[in-house]
């Protein structure tokens, strides 16, 4: 069964940080890029930042350059994918998605595999 299981999100204050991770199991996602995308209430998801399949590779949306890093572990059959995330502001409050895909990609349409989503809440 192919399984992609978000955790670490929560209510921080503006300023304040969270680690998100994600593991990934039942496809050997250590040949997939890997994604974190979010989506705030009443908006589209959109792409926050992505790692190829080595983790040699980063990619970022401008909004969290500079205060977010994503980083990979690639097991046996497993992955465990991480999003740390500074300097958190009240405009990255959304429900943050990993998601997995056989090429890198900023869009979403690319991405085959998604978790369940786990919410970030950053109060002002």
């Amino acid at each position: 069964q192919v399984q992609l299981v978000e955790s670490g999100g929560g209510l921080v204050q503006a300023g304040g940080s969270l680690r998100l991770s994600c593991t990934g199991s039942g496809r050997t996602f250590s040949s997939y890029a890997m994604g974190w995308f979010r989506q705030a209430p009443g908006k589209e998801r959109e792409f926050v930042a992505a790692i190829n399949w080595s983790g040699e590779r980063t990619f970022y949306a401008d909004s969290v350059k500079g205060r977010f890093a994503i980083s990979r572990e690639n097991g046996l059959n497993m992955v465990y994918l991480q999003l740390q995330m500074n300097s958190l502001k009240s405009e990255d409050t959304a429900v943050y998605y990993c998601a997995a895909s056989s090429q890198e990609s900023y869009s979403y349409e690319a991405y085959e595999y998604w978790g369940q989503g786990t919410q970030v809440t950053v109060s002002s």
